[in-house]
């Protein structure tokens, strides 16, 4: 009977592997360390991983036999799963990848000269409600694994065949804007980002680490502690009023308070030249009027920021429209005028829906928030065909 427990356990062990692609160095360590061996392996792992590509313990040559096949019992290399690729005309290239749990997210390569800007995702769906943005209609599924975040760095070299080219950079920026708020996903969004500018892993620059977020301020004020990202704000309102529709968390956390704690986050900062990324949608007659453009200037006066404008890109589940160029260009002569770094960005990959605010993926909705939108555009359907 006692053999048979202790099989049993055996087996059990065996399967509870520890999956070690999320794993910062620190935290590899202290793996390390538990399983009884020296924690200058862990940098030894970390580039086979993250240098190399590799996910098979039996290709670590410089690891000894006893240590490699201790860890094909007690740890996993497991990237998430490519569903399918889909490359733009202009060479965006975008992944739907599957997760744990049968959920499916995406993510942008965008290709621009000697850079490559990687849009990362942070959750399955999004638990924010932004009514301009395609990721937040379908409702929220859960927070990614910090293996599933950095996952999607590590794909997107492989798909590249990158790991095999020493020199080549496949990857120099990433930002973390894709589906999600990434701080409500914390710990997991901390972790993936460390990994993405350590040296042992990818060595990517704290200026080319972008941490997006709607404006979590008690979060935002914690990330402060703990990481050198960059970052930028969705801001797309230059006043109250109008942000609460926009961006609903705006309620619980106002313009005001929003950008007292950006600025807080920059002068925590030891490089005291950096400054936020003020994101603003452009959505025709909504906010794109020359009197929100001086609202914003205005607003934003003595902010340490530079603006990215962002022609609202349309999808099916919204009413808004994209700004005609005149409205786009009046718009940035405005800020210009004002003394403000302004630029437009160019909407890539909308040929494969992968424009900014288009993503969407496979989300088992916990919120119900995607039947609610689906019934709404049905009877709005229905109430059109009648009236016809």
């Amino acid at each position: 009977m006692t053999s048979v427990i202790a099989s049993s356990a055996d087996q059990q062990q065996q399967v509870e592997k520890t999956n070690l692609l999320g794993l910062t160095l620190p935290a590899m360590e202290a793996f390390f360390l538990e399983i009884g061996e020296k924690k200058f392996r862990a940098v030894q792992v970390l580039k086979w991983i993250h240098h190399h590509g590799v996910t098979d313990f039996e290709q670590m040559t410089n690891l000894g036999k006893a240590l490699r096949e201790k860890l094909a019992r007690r740890a996993e290399i497991r990237p998430p799963e490519i569903v399918s690729q889909h490359d733009s005309n202009d060479g965006t290239r975008k992944w739907a990848i599957r997760v744990d749990g049968g959920g499916l997210v995406e993510t942008v390569l965008i290709p621009d000269g000697n850079r490559a800007t990687l849009c990362v995702s942070s959750q399955v769906g999004c638990s924010l409600d932004c009514s301009f943005c395609s990721t937040g209609k379908q409702g929220f599924q859960r927070d990614l694994s910090a293996a599933e975040i950095i996952g999607q760095v590590w794909l997107a070299i492989k798909s590249y065949d990158a790991f095999q080219q020493s020199n080549s950079r496949v990857v120099t920026n990433v930002v973390m804007m894709g589906m999600g708020e990434p701080l409500l996903n914390f710990d997991n969004v901390v972790a993936a980002m460390d990994l993405m500018m350590e040296d042992n892993a990818y060595g990517i620059s704290k200026r080319r680490v972008t941490l997006s977020t709607s404006g979590v301020v008690p979060a935002l004020d914690a990330l402060a502690k703990v990481s050198e990202a960059s970052l930028a704000v969705s801001l797309h309102a230059p006043n109250d009023a109008l942000r609460n529709e926009l961006v609903p968390i705006n309620r619980k956390y106002p313009i005001s308070v929003l950008l007292e704690s950006c600025r807080n986050y920059i002068d925590a900062q030891s490089d005291k030249k950096r400054v936020v990324t003020v994101e603003y949608t452009l959505i025709a007659g909504v906010n794109d009027q020359r009197e929100h453009a001086l609202e914003l200037a205005e607003l934003l006066k003595d902010f340490p920021c530079k603006i990215n404008l962002i022609p609202f890109n349309t999808f099916d589940q919204s009413d808004y429209q994209r700004p005609s160029g005149n409205a786009v260009s009046r718009f940035w002569q405005v800020l210009v005028d004002a003394g403000y770094i302004v630029t437009v960005r160019t909407t890539r990959g909308d040929d494969i829906d992968a424009a900014c605010g288009q993503l969407v993926g496979q989300v088992v909705d916990r919120t119900r928030r995607a039947e609610r939108y689906r019934q709404a555009a049905d009877q709005n359907n229905e109430q059109a065909t009648g009236q016809s």
